[in-house]
């Protein structure tokens, strides 16, 4: 059936009018509550994990924070990610991070990187030594046990006939700044499972990025990490060798481990998924959508070898896919390739759209078995048990206020107005241990009750 077209001037004013108007609704439905509390807003510390949490925020600075959300240290600048170093692999230092030391033109393309101390000074840098002369680290980092570090950059390429392409790189550097290792990801485009139809799509998307003058960032690898010590090795399944690197692609709905000695992709999740067969565990992994920080959960932490990651969801794919209106958490067996843990929202007593992020974002598995989340794009870290009850939780203060353009009344004459808007968003956040801060560092724990949001106003 051919729909009819609409040939006379007033209904296509009305259809205009009836478009605009849904837009509009549809912008004050999608906005968060103007007042919100922020810092701890529930923290009940015999059943959380009590650590200290680290993150960049916006206000061009990276804070260390103790479990009632007071800043217990900063350091003048962030990263991509702001990473506290684990004393084993500084030769027992404590207080090591790892941020940006200079920003590139582009947000994920930082001209330096560095290691800093406890007092920030500058212990070491990479950038300068860099091919290009410039880092371009985006994402991640990682540092190694014999102080090289891992590092997640970019690069230009061409793929198929296209010449702007924004490519992405991993090198393996050495303390002196060397390149030992590095991995270049068009170089293993067909072992990423793009079927045909996906891979007409993605030569239309770069066709239509190179008429424009952009480049294209096709995969947009936000997660880089090294395997390390697992049971599936250990029984002798070679994919997971310690070595091996595993990485997920937010654009395309992959993860993928990378053979360190081969660099062949060995192992891969997605990007096609079978059709969601409902709630229960285990069971086989339904479509993810632009997830980010996929890594198995580290040796001696509960559901260690299984695979975590924050899907996001919202929409990405070649070509895209948009299956759920929430993120969930999801651990996964990785060789059977089921889900063997969730949370959404609804596992909170609350409903599972009240938890969502459609990018950033991160999870990590505690040692007394809750789940640390960062909903980056609300700023909103908290702690979930196995069952899903919040044990802590946090809103970050940290707000920028900016002024942006939006569209108001007299939108048909093109008119704009500008208004101040605020985020808070926290790319990712990481629980440091109470041991890799210098000793005397200070803390509180004082427990935090939540308050009734039914019951609760506003001071009048």
């Amino acid at each position: 059936m051919k729909l009819k077209r609409f040939n006379t001037l007033p209904v296509r004013i009305k259809l205009l009018a009836s478009i605009m108007l849904l837009v509009i609704l549809s912008a004050f439905v999608m906005k968060g509550p103007r007042t919100f509390p922020t810092g701890v807003t529930v923290y009940k510390p015999e059943k959380a994990y009590n650590s200290f949490t680290l993150f960049s925020a916006r206000d061009g600075k990276t804070h260390l924070i103790d479990m009632n959300g007071s800043d217990v240290h900063q350091w003048s600048y962030v990263g991509q990610p702001a990473e506290f170093l684990d004393p084993a692999v500084v030769n027992g230092k404590l207080g090591h991070v790892i941020l940006q030391l200079e920003n590139g033109t582009g947000s994920f393309d930082n001209k330096v990187i560095g290691e800093l101390d406890w007092d920030g000074k500058v212990i070491w840098q990479w950038g300068k030594q860099a091919p290009g002369g410039e880092a371009q680290q985006h994402h991640d980092q990682y540092r190694l046990a014999n102080g090289n570090t891992i590092i997640l950059a970019h690069k230009k390429s061409n793929l198929f006939e296209y010449t702007n392409l924004t490519d992405d790189v991993i090198y393996e550097v050495t303390p002196k700044g060397e390149v030992v290792w590095k991995w270049i990801s068009t170089e293993h485009i067909g072992e990423f499972g793009f079927t045909e139809e996906s891979l007409t799509y993605l030569k239309k998307k770069l066709a239509q990025s190179e008429k424009a003058g952009r480049s294209n960032d096709y995969l947009h690898i936000n997660a880089m990490h090294v395997l390390g010590e697992n049971k599936w090795y250990k029984a002798g399944d070679k994919r997971f060798h310690p070595d091996n690197i595993i990485f997920d692609s937010r654009n395309a709905n992959f993860v993928a481990i990378i053979d360190k000695q081969s660099g062949k992709i060995v192992w891969r999740l997605g990007p096609d998924f079978p059709e969601s067969a409902g709630n229960n565990v285990p069971r086989a992994v339904d479509q993810i959508v632009g997830q980010h920080d996929a890594h198995l959960i580290a040796e001696g932490l509960p559901g260690a070898g299984n695979l975590l990651l924050f899907d996001n969801q919202g929409s990405a794919g070649y070509p895209p896919v948009s299956t759920r209106s929430y993120s969930r958490i999801l651990e996964i067996n990785p060789v059977t390739q089921e889900i063997v843990w969730e949370y959404r929202g609804g596992k909170s007593k609350r409903t599972d759209r009240s938890f969502f992020s459609s990018y950033i974002s991160n999870s990590r598995r505690l040692p007394n078995g809750n789940t640390f989340i960062n909903e980056g794009m609300n700023g909103r870290f908290f702690q979930v048990t196995p069952s899903g009850e919040i044990v802590w939780e946090y809103v970050c203060p940290i707000i920028k206020r900016s002024v942006s353009e939006k569209a108001d009344d007299s939108y048909a004459e093109g008119k704009e107005e500008e208004q101040e808007v605020f985020e808070n968003t926290v790319y990712r956040a990481q629980p440091v241990p109470y041991e890799w801060a210098p000793k005397g560092t200070p803390r509180t724990e004082n427990p935090v009750k939540e308050v009734d949001v039914a019951t609760y106003r506003v001071p009048q």
